[in-house]
């Protein structure tokens, strides 16, 4: 295995861990005892996060890269 192999492998893993780690507090958020939220902002969260996890895909398949987006409710 070359460096480059090695450098994906480990930023791979540590950055999947910390994206999984980070989507799970972001479902936390669904818990009505202790947060108020409409339809709406729920599913624009929604929306945003599975709008990256295509994107990402997408990245994965080609060589063109894309530029960052800003999140707000």
């Amino acid at each position: 295995m070359n460096d480059k192999e090695k450098n994906f492998k480990l930023l791979g893993e540590n950055r999947t861990r910390k994206a999984i780690k980070m989507i799970k507090l972001v479902g936390n958020l669904a818990n009505k005892s202790h947060y108020s939220y409409s339809k709406a902002d729920a599913d624009k969260i929604c929306n945003a996060l599975q709008n990256e996890i295509t994107a990402v895909k997408a990245r994965f398949k080609s060589k063109k890269s894309r530029e960052d987006i800003d999140f707000t409710l």
